[in-house]
């Protein structure tokens, strides 16, 4: 193995453990600080996952640093509902409206922290515009341009035999071409290579799309536009998801899942394009996370709380079996949820790996 793909493959792995640890680190710090705010006993709060290899006890609660760093977790006091005594300091110690707030607290640090990310970058690097030339900025995973080998950086030559030379030609003639197979022409580092590909269709618009968009320009904003421009992000990344997961549902059809392979797979990629590819797919995965978590799933933090809005509309209280149905319930779904989304990750692998055994080298100019 060489130095340069060592090195890559360092990089690769610092930034997907950034960006796992960071994103579920502030979701459990929004807890933790919730906790503390309420005056619930927290035992243990801790950075990283695994054997603790560093801790200390302060105030009753043991701060932890452990083995893996892949995020966090904390345990408030009582958190169980059978081994809870009902004291004002733990957890079922607290009335349902005080529950809801904590188990809110950790989508919202998610969205804060995609809030801080976005608004950063416009800030610092300012905002983003797409180019004119037809250069390959940025791609979605599993769609079929990052099926067939085309990468970030390639210049589009040809679209059908036809010369590209703006970008409004590659996205108009792609648009008008769904569920049709396309040949795309491109260069990269001064070879020129060829793709075939199917396009796909767009539910909203009904344009074909193949998972492509163009480099960015930045134009400098100030620190009010920009933090404007970080809620919109937000506001937008969560409308898109609602109105996807809802159509999908509607059309029963299946759901283009990514698993931590795809999303590790998307961070690695996002390291080797810039600090600000990386920084703003950090922000969109903390909205996709909190936005998760919101879902009224059993074991997620909305399935928590529908339960204790139930609780505090019918005024009775949560029994034990209850809530062991409740988590059995979760825990059968997200398992499957997990199966399947690895599941489509080894198959966009392997279908990605086909394209590209089956795609010529190289063309002639």
């Amino acid at each position: 193995m060489s130095i340069h793909s060592v090195v890559s493959f360092l990089q690769s792995t610092a930034a997907v453990l950034l960006t796992f640890g960071l994103v579920i680190f502030l979701h459990e710090l929004g807890h933790f600080l919730m906790c503390l705010r309420l005056g619930v006993r927290v035992e243990r709060f801790a950075f990283g996952m695994g054997p603790e290899l560093f801790g200390v006890t302060r105030g009753g609660t043991r701060y932890s640093l452990c083995a893996f760093p892949v995020g966090g977790f904390v345990k408030p006091a009582g958190e169980e509902l059978e081994s809870s005594s009902g004291k004002p300091d733990e957890y079922y110690g607290q009335c349902w409206y005080r529950r809801l707030a904590i188990v809110y607290s950790g989508p919202l640090m998610n969205y804060v922290l995609a809030f801080v990310l976005f608004t950063g970058v416009v800030y610092l690097k300012g905002l983003p515009e797409f180019g004119d030339k037809p250069i390959i900025g940025n791609l979605v995973t599993g769609f079929p341009a990052d099926r067939a080998g085309i990468r970030i950086g390639d210049e589009i030559l040809a679209l059908n035999g036809q010369p590209i030379t703006v970008w409004k030609q590659l996205s108009d003639g792609i648009h008008a071409l769904p569920r049709s197979e396309v040949t795309i022409r491109y260069r990269r580092e001064g070879r020129e290579l060829q793709a075939r590909l199917t396009t796909k269709m767009d539910e909203s618009t009904g344009y074909g799309v193949v998972g492509i968009m163009p480099e960015s320009v930045y134009r400098p904003v100030g620190l009010f536009i920009a933090a404007w421009e970080g809620a919109a992000q937000c506001y937008n990344f969560t409308a898109v998801t609602a109105k996807t997961i809802a159509s999908k549902i509607y059309h029963r059809e299946r759901p283009d899942l990514a698993g931590p392979v795809g999303i590790a797979q998307m961070v690695s990629r996002a390291a080797h394009s810039g600090w600000e590819d990386l920084v703003f797919l950090i922000g969109f995965i903390s909205v996709a996370i909190g936005f998760f978590n919101l879902l009224p799933v059993p074991l997620l933090d909305g399935g928590h709380a529908c339960l204790y809005i139930w609780e505090g509309l019918s005024r009775r209280k949560l029994t034990q079996e209850l809530m062991t149905r409740a988590n059995s319930v979760g825990f059968v779904l997200l398992a499957l949820l997990i199966i399947f989304a690895t599941y489509s990750d080894v198959v966009r692998l392997r279908d990605e790996r086909a394209s590209r055994r089956e795609q010529p080298a190289e063309v002639a100019p």
